[in-house]
């Protein structure tokens, strides 16, 4: 494994699945981290869960679309821990409608977690990484922004979106010494696929050539790789991971 020791990382939405998970991984590597959520129950939860750990963690209670907050919270990263490596945009809702039954508000709340959260994070914390002349940022995408995805209209938008910002942060940032790069998974074994019928996710599972679903610990495998000095020489790309499902 890779040492994260002396590094700081933040992981939006860490409270639970993906997120957790990776929180967890940059812990065994010795990375101080952060998670950001809005479920009190399951960020104090998470962070119990953190404590066996010697690095050091810490749970916000962060809503990623208000601006002000996420501007405030960063300054408190700065100030307990001196800086900010690593940044993982992680948050993400869903909110499946067809087209015809999806209200304004509907398709707006996806949106603004989803796309305008991304940017929010990422315009913050990239001016504390300038400062310094290094950082990485790496946004969760989805296969679905690659491909579309029947009744996920605003979720295919802003993940499709999230890839769009990735590669132009790429360009912007890299003379600054930051690295923007995207994971995108494909169907992984979180609570929301578990509510899934069972038909179904054996249906996703028989499409994929590796013949499974994918796990969080998959997803945060990758996180880690594009976060670590193994990939000093790659931004601007999307990783997908979902086991050759879309080929």
């Amino acid at each position: 494994m890779t040492s994260f020791a002396g590094k700081t990382v933040l992981i939006t939405g860490g409270a639970a699945g993906i997120g957790k998970e990776t929180a967890l991984r940059f812990l065994e590597d010795e990375a101080s981290v952060i998670i950001w959520d809005v479920n009190d129950e399951a960020g104090n939860a998470a962070l119990e869960a953190f404590s066996s750990f010697d690095s050091k963690s810490a749970f916000r209670n962060v809503d990623v679309s208000d601006y002000a907050a996420v501007e405030k919270e960063i300054g408190w990263i700065i100030s307990e821990f001196g800086k900010l490596d690593v940044l993982i945009n992680n948050a993400g809702i869903t909110m499946d409608r067809t087209l015809k039954k999806m209200e304004p508000e509907v398709w707006q709340k996806v949106i603004d977690i989803n796309l305008t959260g991304v940017y929010n994070c990422t315009r913050v914390a990239a001016e504390q990484m300038s400062e310094r002349g290094e950082g990485v940022i790496l946004n969760a995408s989805s296969v679905v922004g690659l491909y579309g995805n029947f009744g996920q209209t605003n979720y295919v938008a802003s993940k499709a979106g999230v890839i769009g910002m990735t590669k132009t942060w790429a360009r912007e940032l890299g003379r600054k010494g930051i690295r923007v790069n995207a994971v995108a998974p494909g169907f992984i074994e979180t609570e929301m696929v578990k509510k899934m019928p069972e038909q179904v996710v054996e249906q996703v599972s028989g499409k994929t050539p590796l013949g499974r679903l994918g796990s969080t610990r998959d997803i945060a495998n990758a996180y880690a790789f594009l976060a670590s000095d193994q990939a000093s020489f790659i931004t601007g790309t999307v990783l997908s991971v979902d086991g050759g499902l879309i080929l």
